[in-house]
């Protein structure tokens, strides 16, 4: 197998710079050339491994091998595969049959990817509420009709445990919308796609519990178990009109806590 990196500068070259520059642009450059340097060949192996080149389980060359082929040190190729590693592209095994693979990326592993980009996404003020809304009605208003399709009875074991947990009155706000995102979660999972769950599961996971800690205050428990109960119900029945209704209504709802909540803060801070 032949690895090909496109660079602007080789090891040799950046001595040479190093030597006519002084010692903090020295330390500067040497850290934006390396980590481009390490980019490109992390980006180059994660493409060989997407492009099935490399195969799950594949032994990778040594770190000698990989800085021999890509022409550059080793503690570059280090931290290329720092970077593979943190994506759970690939993993490392001691001993004598030890060595670095591809390795197999689980779904949880890659929407917790996922969820952490859009959360961060969410915070910086990239996505909003009302997208937030929006995406999260359409999608499962699919979830809720294949659910009513689909479900087994471990997925209406785990919606029934949430209910229940729910209905504990000395539960925290806190608990209580963590129980909601899982009860989300198994209405999901029982759609048994895949790819339903990879998505909404990073929906769930990183945005309804900032949209919970929002309107938290101003929606009602037992209103919103109320609503649970019947989504359950529906779901048990294999009743995909019913469940969709009470989706539909119950996104209504949030969607005008929602509204009290930006009217609140906008109050609040102006008063401020």
């Amino acid at each position: 197998m032949r690895y090909v990196v496109c660079a602007n500068a080789h090891d040799g070259v950046l001595t040479q710079l190093m030597s006519e520059k002084n010692l903090s642009m020295t330390i500067k450059y040497k850290i934006q050339v390396t980590e481009s340097l390490a980019k490109q060949i992390a980006e180059n192996i994660c493409s060989a491994i997407v492009e099935g080149r490399l195969e799950v389980d594949e032994r990778l060359p040594t770190e000698e091998e990989l800085a021999r082929r890509f022409g550059v040190s080793r503690p570059t190729i280090r931290e290329a595969l720092k970077r593979l590693a943190a994506q759970n592209l690939i993993r490392s095994r001691r001993g004598p049959s030890g060595g670095t693979f591809v390795n197999k990326p689980s779904l949880k592993e890659q929407w917790s990817s996922v969820a952490n980009a859009m959360t961060l996404m969410v915070s910086v003020g990239e996505i909003g509420l009302a997208e937030i809304t929006e995406a999260r009605h359409e999608l499962e208003l699919i979830c809720c009709r294949l659910a009513a399709e689909r479900r087994d009875d471990t997925h209406l074991a785990e919606m029934k445990k949430e209910l229940d947990t729910q209905k504990d009155t000395a539960l925290t706000d806190s608990d209580f919308c963590a129980s909601d995102v899982r009860f989300h979660r198994a209405l999901v999972n029982a759609t048994q796609n895949p790819v339903l769950q990879f998505v909404m599961i990073a929906v769930l996971e990183s945005l309804q519990p900032i949209a919970n800690l929002l309107v938290f205050r101003f929606r009602e428990r037992e209103l919103i178990i109320s609503q649970h109960e019947r989504l359950y119900e529906a779901v048990k029945d294999g009743d995909a009109d019913a469940a969709i209704a009470v989706w539909n209504e119950q996104i209504a709802y949030l969607g005008e806590k929602y509204a009290e909540a930006q009217e609140w803060r906008r109050e609040r801070d102006q008063a401020s």
